[in-house]
């Protein structure tokens, strides 16, 4: 089990389908103030960055609403029962970068939409205090002109034995990425399809979740060997069933098409910020490029000083 590069297109299925877990399990408060069963997902939701003119490409935008007036915020701005929920998700190991694009995001969402805006960020690979606020300042001197606030969850820092016990799913698939004890990896993963193999769930939901498992629980060669002997013994045999029945149906194939596709939309927008709006001989190459090239483009953009050093232009 390794992470890959197409984190992208995974976490966006995977928080859609679960988001009223999602809020439920890291912000009650905010769960019990909006009517998650009603999200609807806005799409491509997509800003322009002056003065280079670069288009930024926001993870996951929501529009839901509220269980109680939200008072409206300008002058002339009524009252509203509908808000957006704006989500970063971010696989770097820094947040530095990530602050002002969300307070970017934020003013662009404001102004566009004219609703109320909770924005947050999810992180894979920064812990921080595991689930709090966070904030994004600018200042004149010593003087502060801007302080932007936005929810957080750095699943690194979070207790994964905890959450593999819990009784929210989404928090058991999630656990692959939190804090676990390198003794415990392997039973950890086991653990949690096993867990997930037998819960109240579409087939589908249960992919989705066994997937992001097997996709991000870090198992070195010893680890892999003592997960293997896990899943062989009785109390795991289901979870060999449910791989099975993925496999069956063809759920597997149809998600890894969704992930294809997000994976290409991930690498055009990480083109496009490092070098700038691409022609559309670029876009066609990078639409033709096989799947199985991807990530390693993805892990030649780091270095790459131009587009030609990459194959995508003459």
């Amino acid at each position: 089990m390794t992470e890959r590069s197409d984190h992208d297109q995974r976490f966006k299925t995977l928080i859609q389908e679960f988001f009223p877990d999602f809020l439920a399990l890291f912000f009650a408060e905010w769960a019990a103030r909006l009517d998650c069963s009603a999200v609807e997902w806005l799409q491509q939701e997509v800003f322009s960055d002056p003065p280079e003119g670069s288009r930024r490409v926001l993870d996951l935008v929501g529009k839901l609403p509220t269980r109680q007036a939200v008072r409206g915020q300008r002058p002339g701005e009524d009252d509203s029962w509908l808000a957006l929920v704006h989500m970063e998700i971010e696989a770097m190991d820094k947040a530095s970068r990530l602050r002002p694009r969300l307070f970017h995001s934020y003013t662009d969402l404001r102004n566009k939409h004219r609703l109320p805006v909770l924005p947050m960020a999810v992180y894979l690979h920064v812990g921080m205090e595991g689930i709090g606020v966070d904030f994004y300042e600018e200042a004149f001197w010593d003087f502060k002109t801007v302080r932007f606030q936005y929810l957080y969850v750095g699943l690194p820092e979070l207790d994964g034995l905890e959450y593999v016990r819990g009784d929210n799913w989404l928090g058991v698939a999630l656990s692959a990425l939190m804090r676990i004890p390198k003794e415990r990896m392997g039973w950890l993963g086991a653990e949690a399809l096993r867990r997930i193999s037998s819960a109240p769930l579409t087939d589908q939901q249960r992919f989705l979740l066994g997937e992001c498992v097997q996709a991000y629980l870090p198992l070195d060669d010893e680890q892999q060997r003592e997960f293997q002997k896990l899943v062989a013994t009785e109390p795991y045999r289901g979870v060999q069933a449910m791989n099975t029945t993925w496999f069956e149906r063809g759920i597997e194939e149809g998600i890894e098409k969704g992930i294809e596709k997000g994976h290409r939309e991930l690498l055009r927008e990480q083109l496009e910020e490092r070098f700038g709006p691409l022609s559309e001989t670029v876009l066609a190459r990078l639409r033709q490029l096989p799947a199985d090239q991807l990530s390693s483009l993805g892990r030649a953009l780091m270095r790459a000083k131009s587009l030609r050093e990459l194959g995508l232009e003459v």
